[in-house]
């Protein structure tokens, strides 16, 4: 079997940031008590290995009734402003590992709804990054596809945002719906450059191989979104999280390709390539 991995996969900056800090301040902190609130990544691997350092997840919906003494680590995705004063109001000392990106997001959509202006989230309404950036713009909307975009009411000067793992052409393909309501609106391109970066690589990966894997979490959404980029291809494609869930038959393929989402720690990628090396 020839494996061949993708030029871009892995961890993203915002993800890798996230976790030094969290490792950081796990090892420079007493241990049992470092939280982060919700979970820091989406990778549960990761998440396991923080563990290990003594990082503990809190519920957002079941905090305890005083966190003074402890330490809370922001996750890469953001919080909300209530959340943020919550964890204050608590007695926590924060330690901010969102990514610059979505810090990015949150201050332009804060901006533009302290000026009147109508903010337009495009992405997953039940994600973190979403639900924090909406935090920041209270009575915004929220949309995830071109249908609902065609059933949105525009406002003219609105202000549209991208979840930052978004793929390019969903994104256009909303922002031409919300256009066509012919008011005037400004579009953020607010998608990480690692996740374009990571589809482009994929879909130039697809053309060399029989077969891909992807490489990442479940509930990440740029995972799953690689993962349809990988099927859209025609090729047979899976997604899983380590490189014991590796397919039956995948031994058939004469040529395997390897992609991994932003929320994937180098480890797996090279666990799954050795895996696949052995057939």
């Amino acid at each position: 079997m020839i494996i061949i991995e993708a030029d871009v996969l892995g961890y993203c900056m915002g993800v890798r940031r996230a976790v030094e800090i969290a490792e950081a301040t796990a090892r420079s902190t007493a241990e049992g008590t470092v939280h982060t609130i919700g979970p820091l990544i989406h990778n549960r691997h990761a998440l396991d290995s923080l563990a290990a350092l003594g990082v503990t997840v809190l519920d957002e919906g079941d905090l305890p009734g005083s966190l003074e003494g402890r330490t809370v680590v922001i996750r890469a995705h953001g919080i909300s402003p209530v959340l943020k004063a919550t964890l204050e109001g608590l007695g926590a000392r924060l330690v901010d590992a969102s990514c610059p990106r979505v810090l990015a997001s949150q201050q332009r959509a804060k901006r533009a709804s302290e000026a009147g202006r109508q903010v337009i989230l495009v992405g997953d309404r039940e994600h973190a990054e979403i639900i924090g950036i909406a935090g920041h713009a209270p009575g915004c909307s929220i949309v995830s596809s071109a249908a609902e975009a065609r059933a949105l009411e525009v406002r003219k000067g609105a202000v549209v945002i991208a979840q930052t793992t978004v793929k390019d052409d969903e994104y256009a393909e909303i922002c031409d719906e919300l256009r066509s309501k012919g008011f005037e609106i400004e579009t953020v391109n607010s998608i990480c450059g690692a996740t374009t970066e990571r589809q482009g690589a994929l879909r130039e990966l697809a053309s060399r191989v029989d077969a891909i894997i992807v490489v990442g979490g479940r509930s990440s959404a740029n995972a799953r979104r690689l993962l349809a980029t990988a099927l859209e291809s025609g090729k047979p494609a899976w997604l899983i999280e380590d490189e014991t869930e590796l397919p039956a038959g995948i031994e058939r393929f004469e040529r395997v390709g390897i992609s991994a989402g932003a929320s994937t720690p180098d480890d797996l990628v090279a666990a799954v390539k050795g895996r696949l090396g052995r057939f």
